[in-house]
């Protein structure tokens, strides 16, 4: 599942013909979270179908207290009012590398929307979904993102009660904020993708109805599983998490980092490692970018994921870490030429990186200017594999 998976579309109402509508992913649910998940799912380039038991969204309608959502709104009801210009439109020629044999989906049809429609059951149908609406009319879905009430599908499984997808606190004495598949609104906490994955529950995400982070979430993670045809218990971590990331979803909690900086994206990826890491105040996650980096807070972090560090660091002691010992470091670690690193990175160094600061190898390092460089040259997140616990796989 390379970025994006991904083929960009437009919303088609959907009208009922067929007595069975098959699809990819089938979300059912009225709130925020609903509407992320199929959003997500959709720009992820499969085919979904989003159920709701209501009118249409209306933009008029939207409480004060979800004003800061209006652009979200807006950007999902603005496909409904270019349907004609996306039937009229070149359709993309679909990325087949890496792709599994598929039956191609034209794009303009990926995202479908079935307002106040109600269904009548749910039940399994192999080791996807059949959601019932009429005696003669159903959909059938590889994967199920329930956003709704539970009951309907209790009574399929036979069992008694069903979790939704829980979030835990940031807490570095422990290694899973590394399986993160997102930030939650509330302080310092994140959604592992082992909080959303149900056990024993093969495609099947249930989620709580206005949490749109963990709406995002299990759209991509449903769509991962529908696209590679596959079950949500092999999901890969690491695609989730990069698919995520290309659609500026945040998977670390920071406060003081936004979407909107130029170095987001290496921020967000060296969090996920906790090579640096956040500080915890008042439920709240600080990065903190332009605090200088200290040789203790990143010699054991960076140790655990690289051999060679551990004799780099053994025979550097308690040393600055300006621009040039991590020059030195990271050219140790990761094979590569010192002056050759010196020459691209003073190029780089306010061309590409956007950095304030000027090119000085005798300069000690900010937490942002430290992160963005390791990102680049080590690439810890994405060259690095971690187990379900979020240990580092060497």
């Amino acid at each position: 599942m390379k970025r994006l998976f991904f083929v960009f579309a437009f919303i088609i109402p959907l009208v009922i013909h067929a007595q069975t509508i098959k699809t990819d992913v089938l979300v059912i649910g009225n709130g925020d979270a609903a509407y992320a998940a199929s959003f997500q799912a959709f720009k992820s380039g499969v085919k979904t179908i989003l159920l709701t038991q209501k009118e249409q969204l209306d933009l008029n309608k939207i409480t004060e207290n979800k004003r800061a959502l209006l652009p979200f709104y807006q950007n999902f009801l603005k496909r409904e009012t270019e349907n004609s210009k996306s039937l009229e439109a070149p359709k993309p020629k679909p990325d087949k590398k890496n792709r599994p044999k598929v039956n191609l989906v034209d794009s303009t049809l990926l995202l479908n929307v079935i307002n106040n429609t109600p269904y009548t059951e749910i039940k399994r149908s192999g080791i996807g979904w059949e959601a019932k609406l009429t005696k003669d009319k159903s959909i059938k879905a590889k994967v199920l993102v329930l956003a709704d009430n539970s009951e309907k599908l209790l009574t399929a499984l036979k069992i008694s009660t069903l979790n939704p997808a829980f979030s835990s606190p940031l807490n570095y004495n422990e290694n899973t904020y590394r399986t993160t598949v997102s930030k939650i609104s509330s302080g310092a906490r994140f959604l592992s993708l082992y909080g959303l994955l149900i056990p024993d529950q093969e495609n099947l995400l249930y989620i709580a109805k206005d949490q749109i982070e963990i709406g995002q979430a299990a759209g991509a993670t449903a769509a991962y599983a529908a696209f590679f045809d596959t079950k949500t218990s092999l999901s890969s971590l690491k695609r989730i998490q990069g698919e995520l990331l290309a659609y500026k979803h945040a998977l670390m909690p920071f406060e003081d980092v936004n979407a909107t900086d130029t170095n987001w994206l290496a921020i967000q990826k060296v969090g996920v490692t906790g090579i640096i890491k956040a500080e915890i105040k008042q439920n709240k996650a600080y990065f903190n970018p332009e605090k200088e980096i200290t040789y203790d807070e990143i010699k054991q972090p960076i140790k655990d994921y690289y051999y060679k560090a551990q004799i780099w660091f053994d025979d550097h002691q308690n040393i600055p870490i300006n621009l040039e010992n991590t020059i030195a470091m990271l050219c140790y670690v990761g094979n590569k030429s010192v002056e050759a690193t010196k020459t691209e990175l003073q190029k780089k160094w306010n061309k590409n990186y956007k950095f304030s600061s000027k090119y000085d190898l005798k300069k000690v390092l900010t937490r942002r200017e430290f992160a963005v460089i390791i990102n680049d040259y080590l690439k810890p997140f994405d060259d690095v594999n971690i187990d379900k616990t979020g240990r580092v796989i060497r």
